[in-house]
């Protein structure tokens, strides 16, 4: 086989070739000399979109928001020694959110490591049990024979299946090279002999769906009849289950508690009513007098909801069945009684049919439910049309004011708790998305922008001011890959809002300068520097304004709402006062039955 004079050159067109026939379509690289063969290869490859970072941090969160939004792999590319290691907070977040992301680092040639070498550190297995799979590529050589070349088209397409699960997450591949690391100038540097003539893989790699079993089934249609729930949590799939789940709501009498990231809270499924996303809110409103499931269906991973967890655990329904298909355990109450490997989806489908002339739950205790929500929502639209604008507040009016098509990001911290409290269900086409594998602060601007570079779809963004700081430097990519519809709500109440819930408030000092940690920070000079649209709010009818102005968009934009943190708590305790007051009328045991 005719070789490149240069096997680096030879070697990572060859892998890089096979990628793009494994069907990759975007690598965030960040610069770097001991990866040049592999930069190269990509630049060459013209099925491959290549998202150019400065800062390998922000490239693995901007990686992980392409992966979200897509659902398929998006490669990660540096050089060697801590810039691999950067990588780590996006790989430890993929890892626990199962995101496919395809890691690859270049290294020094075996023979440097331990050396002492400058810029050398051992990068085998860097990442431990933070990926599915791991593996150290061999070293590019001039006389290799035909089925080491094999070997790594091969190795291609195991590490892009091995990222698609089950279950899904990051793969690393180390790829060490020895020097020269450029191009040798022949004609055939980056179209060598070896490539395929034909568009398809050299190795293909499929799965199936898994089908429910007719026992699986009955462990559901058992439980028919009586007082149930469907509990959606965080990445529940997409495609055919949001209608098949609503399906089996139907037919069971349970309402879906759907989780702002599962997927549920917006489509045309919300129509018939039964979902409802207000259960952050009831559930303590109700106190003593809360609903006591008998049986319990779920979804996808732990629920965000702390008050859905509390309650959970304190009603520990003898049945409570939990259905994956990677069979994966996301349950921290251990509460499971019954965990189901199989396509939620196809387990939905089958067991609609199933449920054909059984019993649906008593049907006061679905009316219950639904009046509880309507009530919800109809003392939240008082409370917050009366009061101050606080930092949740300022997320209930935005989540209100979305476009039809919109795509949301839900920072870590209070943002996330927000937009579970507020998302009202409804059948926009809304998709929120957010970090809740690992639940840090760290990525999430570069996240909100990765999704939007995989987005034909406006993204709003919403962040705490400490979240926004910690990832700044990420705001670059909105410019360099011109991402223009991009909103950033950030909520400044100068310092970390989230701790003022936690008992360490009572105990000040320490608490203002250790947990709180004021940083007296506005974001307009951020803003400039990198180039987005600037607006400070102080009122709701400064946020309103700010988020219908309809003027066309030609730079992302970042709207800084600014409050104060001791009011924003006792603004939200306030909110919780006015729904329990706005349920004294559909709680009482007589109209239910099924309270306390």
């Amino acid at each position: 086989m005719e070789l490149s004079a240069n096997p680096n050159t030879h070697w990572a067109s060859i892998f890089v070739d096979e990628l793009a026939r494994g069907g990759l379509r975007a690598v965030c690289l960040a610069p770097g000399s001991r990866s040049t063969p592999l930069a190269l290869a990509f630049a060459a490859q013209p099925a491959i979109r290549i998202y150019r970072h400065l800062d390998e941090r922000s490239a693995g969160f901007f990686a992980l928001g392409l992966a979200l939004a897509t659902g398929q792999p998006a490669a990660l590319l540096c050089t060697s020694g801590t810039a691999a290691a950067n990588f780590h907070p996006a790989i430890v977040e993929a890892y626990y959110a199962n995101v496919p992301l395809l890691v690859l680092t270049a290294d020094r040639p075996p023979e440097l490591r331990g050396s002492g070498a400058n810029q050398t550190i051992d990068q085998i297995k860097m990442y431990g049990d933070h990926v599915r799979w791991a593996v150290d590529a061999p070293v590019p050589a001039a006389d290799a024979p035909d089925v080491v070349l094999r070997h790594l088209r091969t190795l291609a397409a195991r590490a892009l299946a091995a990222a698609n699960g089950p279950p899904r997450g990051p793969v690393h591949v180390n790829l060490p090279f020895r020097k020269p690391l450029e191009p040798d100038g022949s004609s055939n540097a980056h179209r060598p002999a070896g490539f395929l003539p034909a568009l398809q893989p050299h190795t293909s790699i499929s799965r199936g769906r898994l089908l429910p079993t007719a026992e699986q089934l009955t462990t559901v249609t058992a439980a028919s009849g009586r007082a149930g729930i469907i509990i959606c949590g965080p990445g529940c799939p997409g495609g055919d289950f949001p209608a098949a789940v609503a399906a089996v709501a139907a037919r069971l009498g349970w309402p879906i508690l759907a989780d702002p990231l599962s997927g549920l809270r917006h489509g045309a499924h919300v129509i018939e009513g039964l979902v409802l996303g207000g259960y952050p809110l009831w559930l303590p409103a109700l106190g003593a007098r809360q609903p006591r499931p008998e049986a319990i269906l779920r979804f996808g991973a732990v629920p965000t909801s702390a008050a859905l967890s509390t309650w959970l655990e304190a009603s520990a329904p003898p049945t409570h069945i939990h259905v994956r298909d990677d069979g994966q355990w996301a349950d921290d109450l251990h509460l499971t009684h019954t965990l189901i490997q199989a396509d939620p989806a196809l387990f939905c489908v089958r067991l609609a049919a199933a449920l054909e002339g059984t019993p649906a739950a008593p049907a006061a205790w679905t009316t219950f439910l639904q009046r509880v929500e309507e009530a919800t929502w109809a003392a939240v639209d008082r409370a917050l049309a009366i009061g101050p604008l606080f930092d949740g507040g300022a997320i209930a009016r935005a989540l209100a004011a979305l476009p039809e098509d919109a795509v949301v990001f839900a920072g870590n911290s209070m943002p996330v708790r927000y937009v579970d409290a507020f998302d009202r269900p409804d059948a926009r086409a809304i998709t929120v998305y957010g970090n809740r594998g690992a639940s840090g602060i760290d990525g999430n601007v570069s996240t909100a922008l990765g999704l939007a570079a995989a987005s034909e779809r406006p993204v709003v963004a919403f962040l705490g001011d400490i979240t926004f700081y910690h990832d700044m430097n990420g705001l670059l990519a909105a410019r360099q890959h011109g991402l223009t519809d991009v909103t950033f709500v950030v909520t400044n109440n100068d310092g970390g809002g989230i701790f003022r819930r936690l008992p360490i408030a009572r105990h000040d000092p320490p608490f203002t300068d250790l947990f709180l940690t004021p940083h007296g920070l506005t974001f307009s000079h951020a803003a400039a520097l990198y180039g987005l649209s600037y607006t400070a709010v102080h009122d709701s009818l400064g946020l309103d304004a700010a988020l219908n102005d309809s003027r066309p968009q030609s730079v992302a934009r970042l709207i800084e709402v600014i409050t104060d943190g001791a009011a924003d708590h006792n603004a939200h305790r306030a909110i919780l006062a006015a729904v329990a007051a706005g349920l004294g009328d559909v709680s009482s045991k007589d109209d239910t039955g099924f309270t306390d």
